[in-house]
């Protein structure tokens, strides 16, 4: 194959590159590139691996804590757990390829976060999604949807890793681009924890794994463009998983690193060879040089540029010393697997790539990997308030006061936000390996160490309604409810991981969206003390109707310290239950206005996040103290829906669900008590001879506690004096007739 055509407008434009960046190209050779040149540019270069538009302001998330031993630039974020175990845990999104083929694209995507955390040493323990998609009626959610759950069971459950938790939303902007994202947790040595880097010049560059197809190919540029109808059609851009192939390589990987084989290890995830080796050599700055002959294929005839930009699955690249090579076959050959010597590490910090004997590309490795290099095209943008803020906010007189709260509880519990996906979680093998001591159904997932008296709690989290209409409000509430939701367990939030779903960046407005979103996530990590270890942004989630809501999604991970936690779930009859903070009058964003009264409105519900702290700290020590008995946090849908989800959701963990009698005192709007979202609110319960020392815990840490109800009987009933209208409303429903519509708003369409 002739790699030396002439470079015209449309080869550029079809790679995904700007005519300004081919100048800049030019001048880093000095010459015009060859083909493959231009391909792996086009791959490093793409949004989805250089991250050109986002890394000036991901400098903004705080980034350092005690507990962070590797922070963001590596496969996977490490946090401090014990004296000689550390957890490694990331999140990452697969939402181009999931559109096109829903079961690939949600496999492969498990497939490759998995590698992220083993590639650093760590077996993975825990696997979690946060889904979106459009109505669950329409036709392409129901085309996505099933396919989406499918695949990411396939993946997790044949690997053998528990999917724990998650959290799947339904609205009209995610019908086209559906989100994928997907988090993954493991435990490493501390003393075994590997990175990827390249060192050690004349150390051999050692392939391992599956051998190389042609699927995926332009896979990182394909997920740094819009979804159309022409790209859509680009199958071979999706990857083809095997989970068998990933297990051996998983166990495979791991024996080498307790043999001592490994000196640096790195996935071969978005852009394949390409990004493995060039990352690897930038960060030991150092060269690497590939012979394309030796790598292992599946298909005949592939080319240099095939196989430098294919994103086959299974695939790892690693630099060892020196005369282990055979030691490195032995093994890799017991497990079934690929381990092939194709290159080695160079002095001079360039990628040589050699085919057939001749070089087919050569490229200085600074300038593909490094932002601060004076030709990397880093885009300085700004963003400019969306002029669709300047009317976002309801009008609260033409919002009627409903006349019957029991209906719209009842509208609620089995809309698409709120209803049970017991059907989708039900389908993930969430007890292999037998660590998984709260199931999907609560706040957050909780995982025991063995051999360790420590548990991990865990959960994701995000609102792309609030960041819509408030982009700063929004992202600070997805770190203060993801955090909110693991402090519910017991656990004390230690750091996070993002995954950043925007629309086109190039937008202002969708800058802007992406820039105030960030800021909010910063202020909220930084006061909440959960610094973020990495993470992942996807950007041009754009279909045919426009861009989705921007969505952050937050993955927290915490640390119980012993055996003590609690479920959401009211645990015994005659319990007391406490409402924790203060209830405002905000209607703004909810499931409410959007169920009821079909409004997409602001404002946002307010962030004290100082009070949050507080409020999360107040659950954590009540529980450590043994006095907390279940703690559930109000989201969606307000108190009412919070209830409601105390009495129904026991039976999901193979307990007996128990009703509640409630009464409640208030002067605001009846809608905004009951159904509005303001936040850091919780509902706890206590037996009545604990009442007086969880009083007392609230009152050490200034947060408002009141006494609303006991827990008891077959009914959840609600009474309301409504001191505003002098009057009084009441819900009094059998909860078997609640937990019935909940169980059947979504699950009849998975």
């Amino acid at each position: 194959m002739d790699y030396n055509v002439k470079i015209t407008d449309e080869i550029i434009k079809e790679h995904n590159l700007k005519k300004d960046e081919y100048e800049l190209i030019l001048k880093i050779l000095n010459r015009p590139p060859t083909i493959v040149e231009l391909g792996i540019f086009s791959a490093m270069w793409s949004e989805h691996c250089s991250y050109k538009h986002s890394k000036p302001i991901l400098k903004k998330l705080p980034t350092k804590g005690k507990s962070i031993l590797q922070g963001p630039g590596e496969n996977a974020g490490i946090i401090h757990a014990t004296k000689n175990l550390a957890i490694a845990f990331k999140i990452e999104s697969h939402n181009h390829p999931s559109a096109v083929e829903p079961f690939q694209g949600a496999a492969t995507g498990v497939g490759g976060i998995l590698r992220d955390v083993f590639t650093m040493g760590a077996r993975p323990i825990a696997i979690l999604d946060s889904l979106r998609f459009g109505k669950p009626e329409a036709k392409n959610t129901q085309r996505l949807m099933p396919s989406v759950v499918k695949g990411i069971a396939f993946y997790g459950n044949c690997v053998g890793i528990p999917t724990v938790g998650g959290e799947t939303i339904f609205e009209d902007c995610y019908e086209t681009n559906c989100l994928v994202n997907v988090m993954t947790i493991g435990i490493v040595e501390k003393k075994k924890i590997r990175k990827g880097i390249a060192k050690g010049i004349g150390n051999p560059v050692i392939y391992i794994g599956a051998a190389t197809g042609r699927d995926g190919i332009h896979g990182a540029s394909f997920a740094s463009a819009e979804l159309t109808e022409e790209n859509q059609e680009r199958r071979s851009s999706v990857q083809v998983a095997d989970p068998f192939m990933e297990k051996l390589l998983l166990e495979a990987t791991l024996e080498l690193n307790d043999k001592g084989l490994i000196v640096g290890i790195q996935d071969m995830g978005a852009a394949g060879l390409t990004s493995s080796s060039v990352e690897m050599a930038n960060r030991g700055k150092v060269g690497i040089e590939l012979n394309i002959d030796k790598v292992p294929k599946r298909e005949t005839g592939m080319n240099a540029y095939e196989v430098m930009l294919s994103e086959s699955q299974e695939r790892m690249l690693m630099i060892t010393e020196k005369g282990k090579e055979k030691k490195i076959e032995k093994i890799l050959k017991k497990w079934g697997l690929h381990a092939v010597t194709i290159g080695r590490v160079i002095k001079k910090p360039y990628i040589i790539v050699k085919e057939n004997g001749k070089i087919v590309a050569e490229i200085p490795v600074s300038p593909l990997a490094d932002s601060n290099h004076k030709y990397f095209p880093l885009k300085k943008q700004k963003g400019i308030k969306p002029k669709y803020l300047e009317n976002i906010n309801i009008n609260y007189d033409l919002v009627p006061v409903p006349k019957n709260i029991e209906d719209v509880l009842i509208r609620l519990i089995g809309s698409p936000n709120i209803a049970c996906k017991s059907a989708i979680w039900q389908q993930y093998d969430h007890m292999v390996r037998t660590n998984t001591w709260t199931l999907p159904g609560s706040d957050s997932a909780v995982i025991k160490i063995k051999g360790e008296n420590l548990l991990i709690a865990t959960s994701v989290d995000g609102n792309g309604r609030y960041t819509y209409l408030d982009p700063y409000r929004g992202g600070a509430i997805a770190v203060a409810e993801a955090a909110r939701n693991v402090s519910m367990s017991g656990a004390t939030p230690v750091a996070l991981t993002n995954c950043l779903n925007f629309g086109n960046p190039e937008d202002p407005e969708i800058f802007y969206q992406f820039e105030k979103a960030t800021e909010g996530m910063a202020d909220a990590a930084k006061i909440l003390k959960t610094p973020v270890t990495g993470g992942n942004v996807s950007f041009y989630n754009e279909g045919k109707d426009g861009a989705i809501y921007p969505t952050p999604i937050v993955g927290m991970v915490g640390f119980i310290k012993g055996t003590r936690y609690v479920k959401q779930y009211f645990k015994d009859p005659e319990d007391i239950i406490l409402l924790l903070g203060q209830t405002k009058d905000e209607l703004g964003a909810s499931e409410y206005l959007k169920e009821i009264h079909g409004l997409i409105k602001g404002p946002v519900p307010e962030i004290d996040l100082k009070l949050e702290s507080q409020i999360q700290k107040t659950v954590r020590n009540g529980i450590k103290a043994g006095i907390i008995k279940s703690a559930h946090d109000i989201s969606k849908g307000g108190l009412a829906i919070a209830l409601a989800e105390c009495c129904i959701s026991a039976k999901l963990h193979g307990e007996r669900n128990i009703g509640a009698f409630v009464e409640i005192q208030s002067d605001i709007r009846i809608d905004s008590l009951l159904f509005g979202e303001t936040q850091s609110r919780v509902i706890i319960t206590t037996s009545k001879k604990d009442l007086n020392a969880m009083k007392k815990i609230a009152a050490e840490n200034k947060v408002v506690l009141t006494e609303i109800g006991k827990t008891g009987g077959d009914r959840l009933i609600i009474n309301i004096d409504w001191a505003a209208k002098k009057c009084s409303q009441k819900i009094n429903i059998k909860i078997s007739d609640l937990e019935n519509i909940w169980m059947n708003g979504v699950n009849k369409y998975v």
